[in-house]
């Protein structure tokens, strides 16, 4: 009962460790491929120098999204915020058209949204401490994370002298499947995220969608919460696009479509494999279940903890067949 009191005090500081021990590991095959490549005389870079240089790339890729790409998704974004007020009665004039608009209400459904921008604006000036106490967890998590990469390793072989010897070897290989588990996801969500983001910025470029090259970036980056940021996403793209014409919120509506059957037919097939081998029902359990502990930290380790939680209940708890020799009746 201590043991669960004081866990219970520290639950966040536990869930730190536990992001930052998570992405350690799906980071670490990129480490030790950076350690495997030669140098000059047969030579390897050791542990710390790869990570050191794994940051650097990193810090570079940030650094051109941020130099190349962030100055135009700022700039769309002002553009957004100071149309959306002249904006905002053609919308209104074109939702009356519609069949039965005036049963709808569609005048109290936009001052509900005029009401909750407000309200947004204000939280969004109010919660700006609450955005640096993120950025400290973020550094702190940044940190952990790179001390796991480096000592993670001493960390583990404690936990394993925990376990008793004859089981010792079992629980090594059901981790180690984990692992492998892990930064296939990781790889093949980053890959997914990529494809998603660079064709949705050149099929609303090329609707000639307002303000494409943000919808892009977030259709992206938004594309690492499974179902939940894709539905948010399209929606919001489809929104903007209705701001033109209902014919350019169709093109993106069935942009979307044709993409999300192409995901599921083709590349998550081919790129994520039996990564994470988890069904539908799963992952939408796993993300209600994330969400609700932990928030949007939760969703976003819902899935890869869920293919953890898979692969320990798989060795250990799921009761095989075990086919013998037919006897007879």
């Amino acid at each position: 009962m201590l043991a669960l009191a004081l866990a219970w005090r520290l639950r966040e500081v536990l869930l730190l460790v536990y992001v930052s021990a998570l992405f350690a590991v799906v980071l670490m095959p990129a480490v030790n491929g950076i350690m495997r490549f030669g140098l000059r005389g047969g030579r390897h870079l050791s542990r710390g120098p790869a990570i050191l240089l794994l940051l650097g790339v990193v810090v570079l890729a940030l650094t051109l999204i941020f130099v190349l790409g962030l100055p135009p998704v700022i700039r769309d974004f002002r553009q957004f915020a100071s149309d959306l007020p002249d904006r905002v009665p053609a919308i209104v004039a074109r939702a009356k058209r519609i069949p039965f608009a005036d049963k709808l209400g569609v005048d109290a459904i936009v001052d509900k949204a005029e009401a909750a921008l407000s309200a947004t604006a204000g939280y969004l000036f109010s919660a700006f401490p609450n955005w640096v106490s993120e950025f400290t967890d973020l550094l702190a998590a940044l940190v952990l994370c790179i001390y796991f990469m480096l000592e993670g390793e001493y960390a583990y072989g404690w936990i394993m002298s925990l376990v008793s010897v004859e089981n010792r070897l079992r629980l090594a290989v059901t981790l180690y499947k984990a692992e492998v588990r892990l930064s296939k996801w990781f790889f093949g969500q980053g890959l997914l995220m990529l494809i998603l983001g660079v064709c949705s910025t050149i099929v609303f470029g090329l609707l000639h969608v307002r303000y494409f090259v943000l919808l892009g970036v977030l259709m992206g980056l938004f594309n690492i919460v499974p179902i939940a940021g894709a539905v948010i996403t399209v929606s919001l793209a489809a929104l903007v696009a209705a701001l033109d014409s209902w014919t350019k919120m169709a093109g993106v509506l069935i942009f979307y479509v044709i993409y999300v059957n192409l995901e599921n037919a083709f590349l998550t097939p081919r790129i994520m494999r039996s990564s994470v081998n988890l069904t539908g029902l799963m992952v939408l359990i796993s993300l209600l279940v994330g969400t609700e502990l932990a928030g949007i930290v939760g969703m976003l380790i819902a899935v890869p903890t869920a293919a953890l939680i898979a692969v320990l209940m798989d060795e250990y708890l799921v009761q095989k067949d075990q086919k013998g020799p037919p006897t007879a009746p």
